[in-house]
């Protein structure tokens, strides 16, 4: 962003921001029966005040039952019960249409397994303040991994960097889940259309609301390696965004030449 008068950086500063709302933190699960009652734990001991949605795709170990039993305990936890594993985007858009159906003014993405720090959450709600999205960023100053893999991070960082030059898009950290959303800017995003899953489905939302023209804030976070159960990164769901990513940003440039005034 540039400054003075009439630039995008001086619109975002003269903008008024809307209260933020209650929060609403959507967890999606599948066989996390090791994880659950943790990161609901933390969540709640690190903001009080957020309502938290477990998403559940029928687990078979049971996450689902101990997930009703933290909701007995608590009025601020629900559970969605979903009919069967259906991928993380669709967990997150049927979490997302519950949380706006019952009115959150905020929409947060974070994984069951404990790599998004719950105490790392106040940080997300106070850079929303005055943004539409921001997201946790492993990449930008500050950001960091613990206990990953050189293969892991060259992937995630040469995802995250291959989705910005294929998509122009200003961002450091794409395909990372740790998310807050404004209600209102969720509501412009076209979810209807969405149908990506997995890195795929992080990208996709991050370009339709870079290119809606929301403003967008990544703040560093710490991404930590779970210690329990299994990773649900797989081969299709990285050929799934390379392939997408790769289509979108084809379309894109063949758009921009086609729609190109014929010179003089």
């Amino acid at each position: 962003m540039t400054d003075g008068d009439g630039t995008p950086a001086a619109q975002v500063r003269a903008r008024r921001f809307g209260p933020l709302g209650t929060a609403l933190v959507i967890i999606p699960t599948y066989n996390e029966a090791e994880n659950i009652k943790a990161i609901v734990g933390r969540v709640r001991r690190a903001v009080p005040e957020v309502h938290v949605l477990v998403a559940d795709d029928n687990s078979p170990d049971g996450t689902g039952k101990l997930a009703d039993e933290l909701a007995a305990e608590d009025d601020h936890v629900q559970v969605l019960h979903r009919k069967g594993k259906e991928g993380l985007g669709a967990a997150y858009l049927a979490g997302f249409r519950w949380g706006l159906d019952n009115g959150y003014g905020v929409l947060v993405e974070m994984d069951a397994d404990g790599s998004h720090q719950p105490e790392e959450l106040p940080r997300l709600l106070t850079a929303l303040k005055n943004a539409d999205l921001v997201l946790g960023s492993r990449w930008v100053t500050g950001g960091r991994v613990v206990n990953w893999p050189k293969s892991r991070e060259f992937i995630s960082r040469g995802g995250s960097l291959y989705s910005r030059l294929a998509l122009d898009l200003p961002l450091r950290d794409i395909t990372g889940g740790y998310r807050a959303f404004r209600r209102e800017t969720l509501e412009g995003l076209g979810l209807d259309e969405v149908a990506s899953q997995g890195y795929c489905f992080q990208v996709d939302l991050a370009r339709r609301a870079v290119k809606a023209g929301y403003h967008v804030v990544e703040v560093p976070i710490t991404f930590v390696e779970r210690e329990f159960g299994d990773s649900k990164m797989s081969r299709d769901i990285l050929v799934e965004a390379l392939w997408r990513v790769t289509t979108w940003g084809v379309g894109e440039r063949v758009g921009k030449l086609t729609s190109r005034p014929p010179r003089k």
